[in-house]
């Protein structure tokens, strides 16, 4: 389920409405509170854990829908966390932090049924971008309501049906998952390499200007004869908000 925040923010939330939680483990305080503190901007429920131990029990009386766990813990390592995690918690994603030269720890996590890592040092904004596709694609999130509504502009992610004004609107793949993004975060500013990340995948190995193209396309069909809906911010990205009156 999804809802927009007052300070215009796409907020993930489960079935029953209450925040996404996840659980961030790593035994750098400055880490986890860094980790914590951008992750409750996103309108998530957080808790953490500095050991294994922990990390375990947190989980157990937690039950969160994703978790961030670092590989190397002082009383064990991930790996050993992960598995006592699955046990309890079959089906909730992991993301793994790792060292930025530990190619073996990727590939070991990865192959343990981890779902996804990033490498330290590590942007917040990466964490935020990984964490919400591995939310989405376990299903906690699962929405009862499938229709985004921007003002006039409306997305049926089931049917893929585009209207506004109750005018119908033809799009591309591309240009539907471009516009699910926007929508998904009305008045926020995103910005190229978020787009490129979230609709071209991180390892895509186009260009930027990829996204000025496709917002020009987007522009074409939803803004072409009426207000605009869809904007640019020189220097920082694109946003789309319901029309001006």
């Amino acid at each position: 389920m999804t809802t927009t925040s007052p300070q215009g923010r796409t907020e993930l939330l489960r079935p029953d409405g209450s925040p996404v939680r996840v659980l961030v483990v790593d035994d750098e305080m400055s880490i986890t509170e860094l980790l914590s503190m951008a992750l409750r901007y996103e309108g998530w429920q957080i808790r953490s854990a500095g050991d294994g131990t922990g990390a375990i029990q947190t989980a157990r009386d937690f039950r969160p829908d994703a978790v961030v766990l670092d590989m190397m813990l002082p009383d064990m390592d991930g790996l050993a966390v992960l598995g006592r995690l699955r046990r309890e918690l079959p089906d909730v994603p992991v993301l793994f932090l790792t060292a930025k030269d530990a190619v073996e720890d990727r590939i070991a996590g990865l192959t343990a049924g981890g779902d996804d890592y990033v490498t330290k040092p590590f942007s917040l904004e990466e964490v935020v971008a990984r964490l919400r596709g591995l939310i989405r694609r376990s299903g906690a999130d699962r929405r009862s309501d499938s229709t985004l509504v921007v003002g006039d502009l409306t997305l049926d992610e089931d049917s893929h049906e585009v209207t506004r004004g109750g005018e119908h609107i033809h799009l591309t793949a591309t240009e539907f998952e471009l516009l699910r993004f926007l929508m998904r975060n009305p008045r926020r500013v995103l910005s190229k390499a978020q787009i490129l990340d979230r609709v071209w995948s991180y390892d895509f190995g186009g260009q930027a200007n990829v996204v000025e193209l496709y917002i020009s396309y987007l522009r074409r069909k939803i803004d072409a004869g009426r207000e605009p809906m869809i904007h640019t911010r020189r220097g920082a990205g694109y946003l789309i908000k319901p029309a001006a009156t």
